[in-house]
């Protein structure tokens, strides 16, 4: 959101420039757009860090002290400390203070979490160790909620990556309900509006996608994990012509889903091992896709998917050249092939853009 609000701003200026927005509309939507920032400056940033801070200073002095303190003391100093932070985040929030208050609101569930850890080292509570996780993510996710903390949210979602992670390392299978909790996080992101909280779901998403090939059939998912990622790519591309939210999230999509299916491409590539003609064919549909990713991230003025596309691009190559040599492909054959691949598709593209601009012009005069 706030690198959208930057483009717009410079987009609004340059229109003024141009005479396209009188001063007094410029200034209108100057005020409307500071109005629309979130306000998380660099107070906020601040208040965070030393929220952590404070937080690893609490259970240092808890460890250190551990031992030498009574379990009604324990209890006392866990369960102070959580409320002492929910009241500090009660009074900030009606100063106004809502950068500090969501600070004080991170420090509470961090005790929160610090408190179930503790409590069953203390009354030696056996049982599955990934459900400590899963309370301490369900806690945080409700005061991010009930508390409209965006920290809290944003530290919902790594608790329910670890959880399933976990629970995934357990069984050796694939750990579905991880997409309830998932769900759940998103939707109070989605409820918040937070862009850059969805790009935290987004990527956390991705990275659960790639691990399904690994886990799916004998490790051989990888062809799921390829459609999935063209399906997100495919849906980031129709919401990027949408207004709103759906705008917003639209172009990310497109990278998400763009190295999903890359990353799939990647391990059809280089951990099955495949033939010499399959490993070409998969070498083709992935640069394919980078270019893919390239040219729409150059057309619609999105870094995202076009720094995507150049890292993937780079990725492949370098890969291809560490898996070609000494092969019967020949990677002097391969680069040569490639970069002829590369040119010709250059030449297609200032064709078509030849094409439309002589287009344009055509139409603007038989108008005029």
């Amino acid at each position: 959101m706030w690198r959208s609000l930057k483009r717009l701003e410079r987009d609004v200026t340059r229109w003024r420039e141009a005479g396209w927005v009188s001063e007094e509309g410029a200034a209108h939507i100057g005020a409307e757009l500071a109005a629309a920032r979130s306000g998380f400056g660099l107070s906020q940033v601040l208040a965070t860090l030393g929220t952590v801070l404070i937080a690893f200073a609490a259970m240092s002095f808890v460890a250190a002290n551990w031992a030498d303190m009574s379990k009604l003391a324990r209890l006392a100093l866990l369960f102070g400390g959580l409320w002492a932070s929910y009241g500090v985040a009660g009074v900030l929030a009606t100063r106004g203070l809502k950068g500090f208050s969501d600070a004080a609101v991170l420090l509470a569930t961090a005790l929160f979490g610090a408190s179930i850890m503790l409590i069953a080292q203390m009354y030696h509570i056996d049982g599955n160790p990934p459900d400590a996780v899963l309370t301490w993510g369900i806690g945080t996710l409700l005061a991010g909620v009930v508390l409209g903390s965006r920290p809290a949210l944003a530290l919902a979602m790594p608790l329910a990556g670890p959880w399933g992670g976990w629970e995934t390392g357990l069984s050796g299978e694939v750990f579905w309900p991880f997409l309830l909790a998932w769900t759940a996080v998103t939707l109070a992101l989605l409820r918040e509006r937070w862009v850059a909280g969805l790009y935290l779901a987004a990527l956390t998403l991705a990275i659960w996608c790639v691990v399904l090939g690994y886990l799916l059939w004998d490790g051989d998912g990888h062809f799921l994990v390829v459609a999935l990622g063209l399906a997100a790519a495919g849906a980031g591309v129709w919401a990027s012509s949408r207004a709103g939210l759906a705008g917003e999230i639209g172009p990310p999509a497109v990278g998400y889903g763009a190295g999903i299916a890359f990353a799939g491409l990647f391990a059809l590539q280089f951990v099955e091992e495949p033939s010499v003609a399959w490993l070409a064919g998969y070498a083709v549909a992935s640069l394919l896709l980078v270019l893919a990713a390239i040219v729409w991230g150059w057309r619609t003025g999105n870094r995202g998917p076009l720094w995507l596309g150049y890292a993937g691009f780079s990725i492949e190559i370098l890969a291809l050249y560490f898996e070609t040599v000494g092969t019967l492909m020949g990677s002097s054959l391969f680069f040569l092939t490639a970069g002829i691949i590369v040119i010709a598709l250059a030449w297609l593209a200032m064709r078509l853009h030849r094409a439309r601009s002589g287009g344009a012009a055509a139409g603007s005069g038989a108008a005029s």
